[in-house]
């Protein structure tokens, strides 16, 4: 790698007597840099006065560098920033690192002990900067960096004075990293933990010496070199280890019901869990983002309370990736050994999707609170006496994408009297991008809790429908494994019924359970292979009722029945005969009859978001490269199909017609691709760019390569004068 180098540049490094600001010192003018060499010579309280400075100037003059010393008090910065406009005639890069010691417990530190502190830690770097600052504007050019403490990020004991002005230099980098960024002027912050005189009696010996500054300065310097991408950053360094600190916050929770009620100490005591819960934290980077973000939420929040208006909802968050997809399939028995499932098992194949059963996930209730809340008056409804009765869901728009975020919305919409127990009518409304994307509904059986005197019917229930009273139309079966309940576990449904023998035998069970969405999950895998084409995006809506458990070695069997876009089913124990689902069916957009897939390379619903991608400047710059190299193109001689993808769905395609040394978008005009390239658009600009490697890309499945892999690596030489692909 070239080395970085630092020559016509010069660098003012305060405290640079002895330890890190004499290691900076070195190694900057030991690539090129002249250095002004700040140090009051005092000791770790301030106290006293030495010659460090010239000692570390004539190192770095015997090595054949260029430095001058310098005596000057940080609180007096424009006499340093003077010093180097003498010697150097201009200043380009400033590292703020003087600092002292006054460490006392709170209650014994005096004002003085207070105002030393701040005066050489936050003052100096104030007055430092601020002499400087002109100039670099006027240069439009500068490099700074504060230095900060654990001990100001975390707080240490004896150390309120240390703590707070090491954590004001972390605010008023943030701000002149604001102020800095049009004039190309970057403010950094560096928390390093090294040995020096402030920390020779404090650390242990063998750590003292193991902690040289040596080992930060590198850091340091790549801060100040510049092509350092980062503004506003806080960087922890020590040992060669480097890291980085930010400030995140919680997602938060609104502390009242409904926009109309008052904030209390009481609703405020209520709300604290979620309040100070860090799960899916997240960072803002700047002051305006904290607005933009308060202001989603209040409108978020009034528009769930008007939701919320007529039924008490539980809201929730539910993400998931391509490994969750494929940890689900497996669980609900897709295998390698039939080819048609490797597009549900394998994150880079060309038709990668979800099996439609998996987004029943977001919206199950079995764990939430919404249940037992809407219990009647004197019944309760907890993990002990709750059993999954029955299962709908319906998908509203476009079918999800491979990877993403949910937002889920729960509510009982009606509560049965079945005389002997009761059964909660849930509801789940799933919303991406906040646009209501499926819902789902859930019978939810609590054992032993009616006798309230409600309803035994609802029309809100979504019913199961009786299969046709004729011989099912076809019949596909398939074992189960003996491990099956405790793979399909692991896609969320904990549970020990279906793990735990002693909990089995308790319930009245031989050994652990099967799921009942493990085993709707084969029946609507063997729906989709049948009449489906495959293909879950065909799927319009699934409903069944669970009759009877299943034993993880049995074998199911899966009965259907054709009507029109309807396709009933029930699922049968083979045996034992027991039907285990029952009254099913699954709606879709079309029947496809078989077991083949729909082709790959079918042309996609385009949405509106297609059309300005980042990707159709590089296809536009590859275009005006094959024709001004028509040679090279023939060389190739190959056909390629790229289809861009947003959030999983091909939303572009286009073809590099190599043969013909034509770019267009759309499909190949004549004949199929030789080589399909399945990507994001966002992927391909960094493929493109080269700040992601196309193998990389490759094997974490970023990009999907489908027909001649080979071909693929020839596009690589034909694209290397120009965009790179």
């Amino acid at each position: 790698m070239e080395q970085l180098r630092f020559d016509n540049r010069v660098a003012v490094v305060t405290g640079a007597g002895g330890g890190l600001g004499k290691a900076y010192a070195l190694l900057l003018a030991s690539r090129g840099a002249k250095v002004v060499v700040n140090d009051l010579g005092g000791g770790r309280d301030g106290s006293g006065k030495s010659t460090f400075a010239d000692a570390v100037v004539q190192e770095i003059k015997n090595k054949g560098g260029v430095a001058v010393a310098d005596y000057n008090s940080v609180v007096e910065g424009e006499k340093i920033i003077k010093t180097a406009i003498a010697n150097f005639g201009r200043v380009d890069i400033l590292i703020n690192n003087a600092g002292i010691l006054r460490d006392k417990s709170f209650s014994k530190m005096t004002e003085q002990d207070w105002d030393l502190i701040q005066a050489v830690h936050l003052k100096g770097a104030f007055k430092t900067t601020q002499a400087v600052w002109e100039i670099f504007r006027k240069q439009k050019y500068g490099r700074v960096v504060m230095t900060s403490s654990n001990a100001g990020l975390f707080g240490n004991f004896g150390q309120a004075n240390y703590s707070a002005a090491k954590m004001g230099l972390v605010g008023l980098a943030n701000t002149l990293a604001i102020e800095g960024a049009k004039y190309n002027i970057k403010v950094n912050t560096i928390v390093p933990t090294a040995a020096s005189r402030l920390t020779e009696d404090i650390l242990p010996p063998e750590m003292f010496q193991a902690m040289k500054p040596e080992l930060i300065a590198p850091v340091v310097a790549y801060m100040v070199h510049e092509t350092f991408p980062e503004n506003g950053a806080v960087i922890d360094s020590t040992l060669g280890y480097a890291t980085k600190h930010h400030l995140v916050r919680s997602i938060g929770t609104p502390l009242r019901k409904k926009p109309a009620d008052p904030v209390t100490v009481e609703s405020v005591m209520e709300a604290w869990p979620q309040v100070v819960n860090m799960r899916n934290c997240y960072r803002l980077d700047k002051i305006a983002e904290v607005t933009v973000d308060l202001v989603e939420k209040l409108q978020e929040f009034e528009e769930r309370s008007r939701l919320d208006s007529e039924k008490e909802a539980y809201w929730s968050n539910y993400n998931y990736n391509s490994k969750d997809l494929v940890l689900y399939a497996l669980g609900v028995g897709a295998s390698v050994v039939n080819p048609t499932d490797l597009k549900f098992l394998y994150e880079s194949h060309e038709s990668f999707m979800a099996l439609p059963t998996f987004f029943i996930l977001p919206g199950m209730v079995m764990e939430s609170p919404i249940v037992g809340k809407s219990m009647p008056p004197g019944k309760h409804a907890d993990f002990t006496n709750i059993l999954h009765g029955e299962q709908y869901i319906e998908f509203l728009g476009d079918f999800p994408g491979t990877d993403g975020e949910f937002t889920v919305r729960n509510y009982v919409v009606d509560m049965l009297d079945k005389g002997s127990s009761a059964v909660a009518i849930v509801n789940s409304e799933v919303y991406q991008n906040k646009t209501l994307a499926f819902r789902t509904q859930q019978h939810v059986f609590v054992v032993g809790q009616g006798g309230f005197g409600g309803p035994r019917n609802s029309a809100k229930s979504v019913n199961v429908l009786p299969a046709p009273k004729r011989p099912a139309d076809a019949v596909l079966e398939q074992r189960t494994s003996e491990d099956q309940a405790a793979l399909y576990r692991l896609s969320g449904d904990l549970n020990p019924l279906h793990i735990d023998p002693n909990v089995a035998t308790v319930s009245g069970h031989s050994k652990p359970i099967l799921h009942g969405l493990a085993s709707l999950g084969f029946s609507a895998r063997h729906v989709l292979a049948k009449y489906g084409g495959n293909d879950s995006t065909n799927v319009k809506a699934v409903k069944a009722r669970f009759a009877k458990p299943v034993l993880p070695g049995q074998t199911l069997v899966t009965e259907m029945w054709l009507e029109g876009n309807r396709v009933h089913f029930q699922t049968k124990i083979k045996e034992t005969g027991n039907v285990v689902i029952s009254g099913a069916y699954m709606d879709l957009k079309k029947i496809v009859k078989g077991d083949a897939a729909l082709p790959p390379e079918t042309a996609p619903q385009q949405s509106s978001s297609s059309s300005a991608l980042k990707s159709d400047g590089l296809f536009n710059k590859i275009d005006e490269h094959v024709k001004a190299n028509p040679a090279q193109a023939k060389a190739v001689g190959a056909v390629y199909l790229y289809n861009i993808t947003e959030n999983g769905k091909t939303i572009k395609q286009w073809t590099l017609d190599l043969k013909s040394g034509v770019v267009h978008e759309g499909q190949p005009k004549s004949g199929k691709a030789d080589t399909t390239l399945t990507v994001s658009d966002s992927d391909l600009i960094e493929i493109a760019s080269g700040t992601l490697n196309p193998q990389t890309a490759y094997l974490k499945g970023k990009l999907k390569i489908s027909g001649n892999l080979m071909l693929a690596q020839k596009l690589g030489p034909l694209l290397k004068s120009g965009s790179k692909l």
